[in-house]
Parts: C-alpha cells; sequence; structure tokens
C-alpha cells in the first residue's frame, strides 16, 4: 500500500511539480493551496507525510503545524522554508515539524528527506510506547497528550519525540549523539545544545522541581536517563 502525502503549497508550479514527482515515485498525492483547506485536509484524511510551506494564504503554515499538533495528530510534517530564514526552521521544529527544507531545493533531496521520515515513522510505529504515566504525569503519544495532576500541558512535537525516546529507554543512560540522530536526524544547524534546551523544557513542564529533577536525570559528558 502506498503511501498518502498531502502537498500545502501555494506556488501553481511547484505544486504541479511535486505532484508529479511524488506521483511518479509511486505516492498518493493531494494538495492544497492554503492554509485553510490544507488544516482542514489534514484533519479529515489520514496522511502519512505533510509538506508544509511556511508562507501561505489564509493560514501560515505555523498556524497549521500549531493546530495540527492541538489537535493531536502526528503525522510526519517536512516544511519548505525561503533559504535565508533560519528563524522560520527554528520555530517550525519548536512547533513540531520533523523536518525542514529550504526553497529552492533539488527533487533528489526531497525524494531523500521523505524516505528518511516514513522509514522512521514506520519504526516509532512498529514498537512505540503509546501511553505512559509516572508519578502526577500521564501521557498518551497516540493523541499528542500531556497531563499533570490532571491538568493539560502544551507540549511541542520534538518534546514529545524526545520523551517518548527517553521514556522507552528508561533506566539507561542515553547520549546526546544517540538523541540527536534518532529524534532529531542530525538536522543541519543542530548541536547537543539543543538536546539541553529540549531537555530543560521538558523538565520545566514535568518536574515538581526542575533544578532538582527526579525523573530526567543528567550524567554529566555521558547523558541523560529516564527514571519513571
Amino acid at each position: 500500500m502506498s503511501h498518502r502525502i498531502l502537498l500545502v503549497e501555494d506556488e501553481p508550479g511547484l505544486v504541479l511539480t511535486l505532484s508529479d514527482l511524488l506521483s511518479a515515485e509511486g505516492y498518493q498525492v493531494d494538495s492544497a493551496t492554503d492554509g485553510v483547506s490544507g488544516l482542514a485536509l489534514a484533519l479529515a484524511e489520514p496522511f502519512d507525510l505533510l509538506i508544509l510551506d511556511v508562507m501561505l494564504p489564509g493560514k501560515n503554515g505555523f498556524e497549521v503545524l500549531r493546530e495540527l499538533r492541538q489537535q493531536g495528530r502526528d503525522l510526519a510534517v517536512l516544511m519548505l522554508t525561503a533559504k535565508t530564514q533560519v528563524v522560520d526552521r527554528v520555530v517550525g521544529l519548536k512547533l513540531g515539524a520533523d523536518d525542514y527544507l529550504s526553497k529552492p531545493f533539488e527533487p533528489a533531496e526531497l525524494l531523500a528527506r521523505i524516505e528518511a521520515l516514513l522509514r522512521r515513522t514506520r519504526k516509532d510505529a512498529a514498537g512505540a510506547t503509546s501511553q505512559f504515566r509516572f508519578a502526577d504525569v500521564e501521557v498518551d503519544f497516540d493523541r499528542g497528550t500531556v497531563s499533570k495532576n490532571g491538568q493539560p500541558l502544551a507540549m511541542a512535537g520534538k518534546e514529545l519525540q524526545l520523551l517518548r525516546f527517553l521514556i522507552e529507554h528508561r533506566g539507561n543512560v542515553v547520549s546526546r549523539d544517540t538523541l540527536l540522530e534518532s529524534v532529531w536526524q542530525y538536522h543541519a544547524g543542530v548541536s547537543s545544545r539543543t538536546v539541553d534546551v529540549h531537555i530543560a523544557w521538558l523538565r520545566q513542564k514535568l518536574e515538581d522541581n526542575p533544578q532538582l529533577p527526579r525523573h530526567i536525570h543528567t550524567l554529566r559528558g555521558v547523558g541523560y536517563r529516564f527514571v519513571p
């Protein structure tokens, strides 16, 4: 069964070119040319991957991505950004994008990014933890929801992916390099500092005392360990 891809892009020529390219590779492709209709399609249909432009009429790509994640949709998202807009990439990743590609790009690179995302998604689905509870925190990874003391917490996509990886390897020390490879797939420009920042965000949201964490421990010079 071929994968379904939703392309949300407002340049007609690029929509035609990418639709033809992806169809030739065996993907089922649907498209939308504005953020409002793109979001409606993404919420209504079971897609495996969303290719999402940042600059869209109606709703921009960030707004579409934010609403998707708030609705608990965890399909893979590849964002298309302007080459010079580094801030677009940072914001997109923080909101829960899985990867980004700067325009203009080579078709071969787009296809490679898509294959990597779909491969990782299949691996995650095969053996991923769907629900987990520790202390007063409840996590439902399928729905993309986290609550503490019964109160919902806002979590970005990468925070959820990082938390899931730590939980699935609980009790074990996980190095920064392992996290970069498994959660970020070594995005260009991503450093070990990115891991530290995301760990800090998780602690702020999940720990009773982020300065003395009970669950997410740091082993200096080695990595991190999650303890339920």
